[in-house]
Order: structure tokens, then sequence, then C-alpha cells
């Protein structure tokens, strides 16, 4: 069986989520078939894998529409699969091109829907009717549609009606546990800044709306003074955002101390540190269909309070590995809180609580290393990922 897997971020250049999916997912895949990774950017010296710059002439076009020059070219390409595996919307319309092109069945692995993620069009105005069409046609036509939760697959049957439930399955994210560890390295946790003898709170993320950090910077107004808050976010997707969660940290800073900006992207070993010597993790997302950064906190031994939203209460079981914070949400796409000044504030509770009590923490933490050893291995994921593959090319 050769697979051919579509994706834009592929390493080096893995910016999110779904890119640390598809690295892990491929290596594990590789031990049992043949997977060919056609990816965006700049060549990869990885035997097995082809890189596609945008077409000559697209560079200056909205960049919805240099996503789909290159996808035509990873689509031509494709020939001589048995079947081809797309992630996310800017290879989707590779997947669905080469399903019609050659003839072969197309999975669709959904790491987040465009529909729920309306300020995107802050980022590509017209593109964005552009990147939703691309993924409502490949959804509709793929030959099996994965889910990467529960939570995930509800919220695709509801966006997309004309899909048949039957070809939407569950096929969770994964995590490395060699690579994602406890890892004890005080040193490097103060080189980054933190005391990794007060008690901190970690963020991971980038700077989107669906990450809810504007939320977090206010919560964490209510935080003790002793705590520390510490934001791994990078990446903004618009200036608009990035303004406006610099000058919610700079208004923070001024009340207190302890506020600890990274912008840059943490080679994994500090990552791993940092997490480690975490009070807690948090993630306020207000959309999230998994979320790979609660696994990764939870295999370092860190608790997650996370918002009960999207996938996170299929990780993060409330009360055993962390706590889940309520949300009232609204159904226009945007998940943005009913009411956000009950959601700042029973998130900032949920962290005092957890700070408070460092021993209760360590406990929630190691309930969560556990729970991703026995739920989220990349050999149980990659499993699950060739039953789909078998069931689609039997029929």
């Amino acid at each position: 069986m050769r697979v051919d897997l579509l994706t834009r971020e592929y390493p080096p250049e893995v910016y999110g989520g779904a890119g640390v999916h598809v690295a892990e997912l491929v290596r594990a895949l590789r031990r049992e078939i043949e997977v060919a990774v056609r990816c965006f950017g700049a060549p990869r010296d990885e035997p097995g894998t082809t890189a596609y710059p945008t077409p000559d002439g697209l560079a200056a076009a909205n960049p919805a529409i240099a996503t789909l020059g290159t996808d035509l070219a990873m689509a031509a390409d494709a020939a001589g699969a048995d079947l081809v595996h797309s992630h996310t919307w800017y290879a989707n319309f590779a997947g669905s091109t080469a399903k019609r092109l050659h003839g072969i069945p197309h999975v669709v692995t959904a790491h987040s829907l465009e529909p729920l993620r309306p300020w995107k069009a802050e980022q590509l105005g017209g593109g964005y009717r552009l990147s939703s069409w691309a993924e409502r046609t490949a959804f509709e036509e793929a030959d099996r549609v994965v889910a990467v939760s529960e939570g995930m697959r509800r919220d695709i049957l509801r966006v997309y009606p004309a899909i048949d439930p039957a070809r939407v399955e569950v096929v969770y994210n994964g995590i490395d546990l060699d690579d994602w560890r406890p890892v004890d390295d005080p040193d490097a946790v103060r080189a980054l800044g933190v005391d990794p003898d007060r008690p901190s709170i970690v963020f991971v993320g980038r700077i989107t709306r669906q990450k809810g950090l504007p939320y977090l910077l206010r919560a964490a107004r209510q935080l003790p003074p002793e705590v520390q808050l510490v934001l791994c976010a990078g990446a903004p997707d618009t200036p608009e955002i990035m303004a406006e969660v610099t000058a919610l940290v700079d208004e923070l800073r001024s009340d207190r101390g302890g506020v600890v900006w990274i912008d840059r992207h943490l080679p994994r070993h500090e990552l791993t540190a940092l997490l480690t010597a975490a009070t807690t993790f948090v993630c306020p997302s207000v959309y999230e269909p998994l979320g790979i950064v609660n696994l990764e906190a939870m295999a370092c031994g860190a608790p997650v309070v996370g918002t009960a939203t999207g996938g996170i209460p299929e990780v993060v079981v409330d009360g055993e590995t962390g706590v889940l914070v309520p949300i009232e949400q609204a159904q226009d796409g945007t998940g943005t809180p009913l009411d956000p000044d009950r959601f700042v504030t029973d998130l900032a509770d949920a962290l005092r609580r957890t700070v408070a009590d460092p021993g209760r923490a360590k406990e929630l933490g190691a309930a969560g290393r556990r729970r991703v050893e026995e739920q989220f291995a990349w050999a149980r994921i990659a499993a699950r990922t060739l039953e789909v593959y078998r069931s689609v090319l039997a029929r």
C-alpha cells in the first residue's frame, strides 16, 4: 500500500498542531506502509518527501489562490498512489483533485473547520470564501472523514449535514512518549526568565482568536502576585490580534511582575523543561478540536486547566488530570463566550485553586501522564489510521 499524505506543514516548517500531528503520524505509519509526503515550502532532504513552492506568478496573489495553485502540482504528482490523505484546507483541494484525476480514494483528517473560524476572513479577505469552498467540497466528496475527537465529529456533521455520518470516524491526535516526558532542568527554566522555585502557569499557542489568549490575560489580573504567567506565544494571525495581545500584556505588566512572554519557537528540551516545572498548564481556547498542546503538557506531568469546549473534555478529565472551565458560547462560528466576564472569572478561579495546592497539582499531573500513555500513544493512533485506510480500500 502506498499512501500519499498531503499537507501544508511538515518539518522543519511546522507552526501548529496539525503539523505536529502529520509529522508524528508519518513516522509511525512508515513502520508499516509506504508513505509519500507532499508538503508546501522549501525542499526537504527526507527520503519519500517532496516539497512544493508557490507556483511562479502566484506569489503576489491572494494566499488562498496561491494555496490552490500549489495543490494542483501536488495532485498531479500523486499518480500511482493507492490512496491520498489530506490534512487541513490547505491540502484538501489537492486531495479532492487527486481523487478525480487518478480515480483513487481520498481520506481527509479534520483538524479544524473553516466555518468555525470566521476570524480568518481578517487574514484572507475573499480568500476565506475559497478556503471554505475547498474544505466543504473535499469533506463532502471524501471517502472517509477523520475527526480528531468526538466533539469534532459532532461539529463536522452539524456544519456539513450533507455528509453521511457513516463516513466520519474518530481517530485521536497522539503524542510521542519518548520525546514528550518530564525533564527536570531548572537551569534551562531560569535561562528563559522563569523562576522554577515559584508557582507558574504556562500557556503555549499561536496568537489567534481561537486560542483565547486575551481572556487568559484578563483572568491573570486576579492571580496571586507570587504566581508567574509564562506565555509561549507567537505567530499572530493578524496585526490586529497582535496589537490587542501586546496591549493586554503591557497593561498586566504595569500592575504586576512575573509576566514572561517568550515569542520564539522553543526547542523541545527547553519546552519540556518549562512544562515540567509548571505548576499548571492553561488552555483557554474558545475553539479546540482536540489540542495537542494539552497532550504535550500532560506527558510532561503538568495538570491542565482547559476550557470545556470541543475535544478538550476528551483529553482532560475534570478533577482527575486537571480542571475544566465551563463556557457558554455563541453558535455563530466564533465560539465567543456569551458571558465573557463570567468565563474570565471562572478561568481565574480554576487557576487560583490549582496553583494554591501544589501537591494536588502534582497528583493531577501524574494522572495526566498515565492517561496519555494509555490512550494517546502514536502506535495506537497509527493502527487506527491504518484501519481506516484498509476499510476504504476494501470497498
